[in-house]
């Protein structure tokens, strides 16, 4: 029996390192389900498995990128792309002007536990102003 060929995201061999057992990028790869948001050629959102608010959704760029000390000048487009793309789905979410929150954690001390650069998008209740 032949084996099927693995499905690739074209954004993760262009120019972006392919992790083979990077979560976000099986996930992107389809290998791994997930609850998808939204999605275009560079961009992969989709709900958090283990929500923090009533929504939780991770944006991750298809370009695998380790962490945000890892931006490069190249990147910059993309991570303004990431942005509207928050932005977009807030506003479908019906949060947009009620307010969110965004996150991006940023190696072992700040809490990044998948090696791969994304926003946490979270809203559906106040969160106060502190941050932790």
């Amino acid at each position: 029996m032949d084996k099927m060929p693995k499905k690739k995201c074209p954004q993760l061999d262009k120019g972006g390192i392919v992790m083979e057992d990077c979560l976000f990028c099986k996930i992107i790869r389809g290998e791994v389900p997930s609850k998808k948001v939204y999605e275009d050629d560079e961009i992969y959102a989709f709900e958090d498995i283990n929500p923090a608010a009533p929504i939780h959704i991770l944006f991750v760029p298809k370009k695998h990128i380790e962490s945000i000390a890892k931006i490069e000048k190249e990147d910059e487009a993309l991570i303004g792309k990431i942005y509207n793309a928050i932005n977009k789905i807030a506003e479908e979410k019906g949060v947009k002007d009620k307010g969110y929150r965004v996150v991006t954690n940023c190696g072992k001390d700040a809490g990044q536990t998948v090696k791969h650069l994304h926003f946490h998008l979270l809203a559906g209740t106040n969160m106060g102003e502190k941050l932790l």
